[in-house]
């Protein structure tokens, strides 16, 4: 019998390569900060939208966590709307 691949996370065992799990990793990462602050400020969708310039449906994914809706351009756009600053660290793999 076959022993199943095991992986080091989600990312890398969705992702057809490296370089596409790192992407995945940091986009989900900027999600749940940006969900974050949208929940300590107790923001609706709607207000969260409209601080964030983006829709409301936009929100929800977010929300919802739907990585491949966002980009990382996106993601560090909508950080920047609520007056974050994006910060990325390079670390050794």
């Amino acid at each position: 019998m076959k022993r199943p691949k095991s992986y080091a996370s989600v990312w890398d065992a969705i992702a057809d390569t490296p370089e596409q799990a790192a992407n995945l990793r940091a986009r989900a990462q900027l999600m749940e900060q940006i969900a974050g602050l949208i929940s300590k400020k107790g923001w609706k969708q709607a207000e969260a939208a409209k601080r964030c310039g983006v829709t409301q449906p936009r929100i929800n994914d977010l929300l919802r966590g739907r990585v491949s809706r966002f980009s990382l351009d996106a993601l560090v756009n909508i950080a920047t709307a609520l007056g974050r600053r994006v910060h990325v660290q390079l670390k050794a793999a």
